[in-house]
């Protein structure tokens, strides 16, 4: 056996980077690779499946000419700090829903563009020509964006369903997107009232303000049930936990604040799961009553057991 001295191990220990550098650089270097995020999530909802799709993500600056209108810089801020957040900047993301009935696949809003929707479709396993129904929750430019590619319509196959009061002030808005995504596809659209149903299982629920005719929709399977919110509120903390805090989008800002409390106070009540289209992806959470507004909470594994 050969044994070696203090000496003659710190010798060889001293040696060791110079014959690294010997060598050449290391073939292990690791290559930065940057911040990820994914592009769907699937839960189980009775007898359903629903997924959140990541059709598209920007950060915006000057972020209270957006959230928080009618407050004092320094009361946004200090909420803002409480909440570890930046004050002047924001993610925002754009999240379709698809449900699965089991006799239907249902997508619900189709993002900014046909390349972001198909692209987060494509991740999650389905094609456009597998989408039987395109709900439309309102006709903002980052809902329906993903409608037509080109002169052709994304989901072939598709019928369309939207709220009548929705569609009604669109068609007579002189809307360039409404006029260039929608409009090509009116014979093919059935419009609800408030309680219809555009698929079994869902139930269109009107929560105007954020745009005349919006909508939120539930969906119940096997007892199971989870709100989609769409735009109701629009931030986790500068909307939803303040619902009294002005959104420029909200075009009747007044209603949309009345909306988001009776709405969210319902989901709290209830203690069911959401889902909102620019909330932190993948856009699901819970909602509970906070002194005089709400506080979401994110999900983590509650619909997974």
């Amino acid at each position: 056996m050969t044994t070696f001295t203090r000496r003659q191990a710190l010798a060889a220990s001293a040696a060791f980077p110079l014959a690294a550098a010997a060598a050449g650089p290391s073939l292990a270097t690791p290559e930065m690779k940057g911040a990820t995020t994914p592009t769907h999530n699937r839960v189980p909802l009775g007898a359903f499946e629903v997924t959140t799709l990541l059709a598209g993500s920007a950060v915006r600056d000057e972020i209270q000419t957006i959230f928080g209108m009618n407050v004092p810089p320094e009361e946004f801020a200090a909420v803002s700090a409480e909440n570890f957040i930046p004050a002047d900047r924001a993610q925002f993301f754009f999240t379709p829903t698809v449900v699965n009935t089991g006799s239907e696949l249902v997508l619900f809003d189709t993002g900014l563009n046909p390349e972001g929707i198909t692209s987060a479709l494509g991740a999650a396993g389905y094609t456009p020509d597998q989408v039987d129904v395109v709900v439309l929750t309102h006709m903002h430019g980052d809902h329906i964006g993903g409608l037509m590619s080109g002169d052709d319509p994304t989901f072939a196959n598709a019928r369309y369903v939207t709220g009548a009061a929705e569609h009604n002030h669109w068609s007579s808005a002189g809307n360039e997107r409404f006029d260039t995504n929608v409009a090509p596809l009116n014979d093919r659209f059935t419009f609800l009232e408030d309680g219809g149903s555009p698929a079994s299982g869902i139930t269109a629920l009107a929560a105007f303000g954020h745009t005349p005719g919006h909508m939120t929709y539930r969906i119940e399977s096997e007892g199971q049930a989870i709100m989609l919110i769409a735009d109701l509120a629009n931030h986790p903390i500068w909307s939803l936990e303040r619902p009294d805090w002005e959104v420029r989008f909200d075009m009747d800002k007044a209603a949309a604040a009345d909306a988001r409390r009776a709405v969210l106070g319902q989901i709290a009540d209830e203690r069911i799961p959401m889902i909102g289209y620019h909330m932190p992806f993948p856009g699901i959470g819970f909602v509970e009553t906070r002194g005089d507004g709400f506080r979401y909470v994110p999900h983590s594994y509650q619909l997974l057991l």
